[in-house]
């Protein structure tokens, strides 16, 4: 997490616009069918491990990560950097009243952390030039120094790798979910539950009917992905 934070420092710093993004099985599955999404891990200024699973798959693979980076505490790490070094930060997304309260405990935890603003767009904006127009007017405007959008996987990064550019912000990072984490309006697993891998089962249980084709359908090819990349690195002649 220290590296992590000294990179958003420096590319704060540079100014140019950069999206990092905590990446987890689903995403990793899903870009492998989406050349756009591929295109845009492959530009992406950092990528991080935000979970378990990839962890294991990593020292599996003979190339071990530090540490897992999760979107939730990459955003409360960034707040708490960016309240003693004075950089200011931009909510986007969620319903209004989970980013307000999301907000306002980050602030609270944080007293001089300074949030230039927050906004929460409605469901399908992103096909609304408009309303995109409008956003990418109120960043141009507050001048955050870092954007977090809890837009949703693939939206967050597609919005952020199509309009940053505009927005003259020098950081964006999509936190998924954590604007509702850290609103308290759900609570995250325990923490002997995210150190065991078991976060996702957490989440199961919490949001069934949204969660369970994503965890129990869609995530699976990722293990045929994992062992073909193993064994094919094996063989000779390949990489």
């Amino acid at each position: 997490m220290a590296g992590v934070l000294a990179q958003l420092e420096r590319l704060i710093a540079l100014g140019a616009p950069s999206q990092v993004i905590t990446a987890n099985v689903d995403q990793l599955v899903t870009k492998r069918k989406d050349e756009q999404i591929e295109r845009i891990f492959r530009h992406a200024a950092l990528v991080v491990a935000d979970g378990v699973p990839l962890l294991w798959a990593a020292r599996f693979l003979k190339t071990p990560l530090p540490e897992r980076i999760n979107g939730t505490d990459l955003l409360e790490k960034t707040c708490e950097l960016s309240a003693q070094r004075n950089f200011s930060v931009f909510l986007l997304g969620s319903p209004e009243a989970v980013a307000a309260e999301a907000a306002r405990n980050l602030q609270g935890r944080f007293p001089e952390l300074i949030i230039s603003g927050i906004y929460s767009p409605y469901p399908g904006f992103e096909n609304d030039a408009d309303e995109n127009k409008k956003i990418v007017s109120l960043l141009t405007k507050k001048k955050p120094d870092i954007l977090f959008t809890s837009l949703g996987f693939p939206k967050g990064i597609k919005w952020i790798d199509r309009h940053l550019p505009a927005c003259g912000v020098p950081l964006a990072i999509e936190v998924g979910a954590s604007f509702i984490f850290v609103s308290g309006k759900i609570k995250r697993a325990p923490r002997w539950m995210q150190e065991k891998g078991l976060e996702w089962f957490w989440r199961l249980i919490h949001e069934p009917r949204r969660l369970w084709k994503r965890y129990l359908v869609r995530d699976l090819p990722f293990f045929y992905y994992l062992l073909r990349q193993k064994y094919s690195a094996s063989k000779p002649g390949k990489s």
